[in-house]
């Protein structure tokens, strides 16, 4: 992947907030981590009261402070006593302590010291870096870009050095500004990484994992196709693991192509493929035949190739009222109805349409 590719899929990557909170969750780091983000407010009020009343203070102490105090022993509050946020909440809860803190240090009087409150939007841009998508951050950096350029003119008209000024301006545009992009855009590689399967740079079955929730979820018909290459180890054993890598990675982008932008393909296992795509019955049936085909298509080595494709679909247009079957439903089902096509022999397409549990 080029570099102008590898920024545009960072750019359009939707990130799966529910997935990162509930892995977070599984791992019992949630608590430790809103007790650590109530804590950071907890600072911010105690920080509030000992400069109210001093030189560095804000000039209306009464009020400024009592706002800003105040809201931060909500923020407080908010995290240690109330469950995590879900996104819209979180992105919300983030922007309105972007806004505070900047306003907030505005009313500063010592307008170098006002300049460095803008680190605290180091703080929230990490956060956003980690839940939420470029384009949130994005935005999150451009405020704090406008937050740097009036700080630094702050200082300028205040009487003070235009040099001391621009200094702090680009020490914050280093700190502030540049820093948050760029390690998202690491997480994000280590992230996908993580999700993607090294040699045939499809989705491996973690990544599957968290890709076909939103896709059942949010289409009234999926199907999921399970394939297995037929007498792969014969292939291995005859030719060598080089040429199995070879045919491995040759179905891999030949499934990828055929199946299209709308459907997710994965490789789960040494020989075995999940192709799954918002199609009903009669579409899912005919979309497992012409990638079966596909697979079995004469290959630039000398090694043919077929797959057992097993379909598990669920359509709510043709079985109403029953209820949506879960992920690993369909790709148990999926499993099966392939096992079923490798016993009739290979290169077959067997097909389970799903109602009701028990069904």
């Amino acid at each position: 992947m080029n570099d102008g590719k590898t920024l545009l899929a960072w750019w359009n990557d939707p990130v799966d907030y529910a997935w990162l909170v509930g892995t977070l969750a599984a791992r019992k780091a949630l608590r430790p981590l809103q007790m650590l983000i109530g804590l950071a407010g907890v600072s911010m009020a105690v920080m509030g009261i000992v400069i109210a009343g001093t030189p560095i203070g804000p000039v209306h102490p009464a009020v400024t402070s009592t706002i800003g105090v105040g809201t931060a022993i909500l923020w407080a509050l908010r995290w240690w006593l109330l469950r995590w946020p879900g996104r819209t909440e979180s992105l919300v809860l983030i922007g309105l302590a972007d806004v505070l803190f900047t306003l907030e240090f505005l009313q500063v009087p010592d307008r170098l010291f006002g300049a460095m409150g803008a680190m605290l939007l180091v703080v929230t841009g990490s956060y956003l870096g980690f839940f939420h998508s470029a384009r949130a951050l994005a935005v999150h950096t451009a405020w704090s870009l406008l937050s740097v350029i009036v700080f630094s003119v702050r200082i300028a008209t205040g009487g003070g050095d235009v040099r001391l000024a621009l200094a702090v301006g680009l020490l914050l545009v280093a700190a502030v500004v540049s820093v948050l992009p760029a390690l998202q855009i690491l997480y994000w590689l280590l992230r996908t990484e993580s999700l993607s399967d090294p040699l045939t740079e499809l989705l491996n079955r973690r990544g599957l994992e968290i890709r076909l929730p939103r896709l059942v979820h949010g289409h009234p018909a999926v199907c999921v196709i399970a394939f297995d290459i037929d007498r792969f180890k014969e292939v291995n054993d005859t030719y060598g693991h080089r040429v199995g890598d070879t045919v491995l990675v040759s179905t891999a982008r030949r499934l990828h192509a055929a199946a299209g932008p709308g459907a997710v393909v994965a490789r789960t296992g040494g020989e075995e493929f999940v192709v799954a795509a918002p199609l009903g019955a009669p579409a899912a049936r005919a979309e497992a035949e012409r990638l079966c085909r596909a697979v079995a298509e004469p290959r630039a080595t000398e090694v043919e190739v077929t797959a057992s494709v097993g379909v598990a679909v669920f359509d709510a247009t043709r079985s109403p009222g029953s209820p949506r079957p879960t992920p690993e439903r369909l790709l148990h089902a999926a499993d099966a109805a392939m096992y079923r096509a490798k016993q009739a022999g290979g290169n077959h397409v067997v097909v389970d349409e799903l109602a009701a549990p028990g069904t």
